[in-house]
């Protein structure tokens, strides 16, 4: 994989893990409520839920290059024009999070875990995400390697993000200053999502 192509991925992926929404509700709600390892537990089987739609978006856009190009052609200025209406979502909403939604739930480990899992996969946004960004940079020369890269990328930062959440934010100094400055971490992310997208469209 081409380093400004990864450098991409990491920092969409980046952007997409820290910006609010129910995933964040669910860890913070775990992590405050209960333990820093409840959180953490649920940390990592949502990013391993992430994974899962990662893996299948990769296999089923592999598919698609190869036998149905004109398709493909398609779903790629789609995929342009979805990322840059997510960017524009994020900007008009920018601040809006569920951050201070939080209730206060008794669960065991194997509960947050299942709690985790279940955030990313009925969450069929995430497929909508990756299917649109990994239409810009896959193609039918990508090797399982390549592939693996992707998938792994993507778990550990979702994934690391939100045990950072868990064993810092949840109770450290740093919530205060992210909620603060929520606005700017909202429309950072959508200028970024914004200019992908219209690279492509343009393109």
């Amino acid at each position: 994989m081409e380093l400004t192509t990864w450098l991409s991925l990491v920092a969409v992926c980046v952007m997409g893990a820290i910006s609010p929404g129910p995933s964040l509700a669910v860890i913070l709600r775990l992590s405050i409520s209960q333990t820093a390892l409840h959180g953490v537990l649920a940390s990592v089987a949502h990013g391993l839920g992430v994974g899962f739609w990662v893996f299948i978006t990769l296999q089923g856009l592999a598919v698609l290059i190869e036998q149905h190009q004109q398709v493909f052609s398609v779903l790629t200025i789609l995929g342009g024009l979805y990322l840059a209406w997510l960017g524009i979502k994020a900007w008009r909403y920018a601040g809006k999070s569920q951050v201070d939604e939080v209730e206060t739930v008794k669960s065991s480990y194997w509960e947050v875990m299942r709690d985790g899992l279940m955030i990313s996969l009925m969450n069929p946004k995430i497929a909508l995400f990756f299917l649109a960004l990994f239409s810009q940079m896959i193609d039918v020369e990508m090797t399982a390697m390549m592939k693996l890269q992707f998938w792994t990328t993507v778990v550990v930062i979702d994934g690391g993000w939100y045990v950072l959440v868990a064993l810092l934010l949840a109770s450290g100094p740093v919530l205060p200053w992210l909620r603060k400055n929520m606005v700017w971490v909202d429309r950072t992310m959508g200028c970024l999502l914004i200019m992908i997208g219209l690279k492509v469209i343009l393109g």
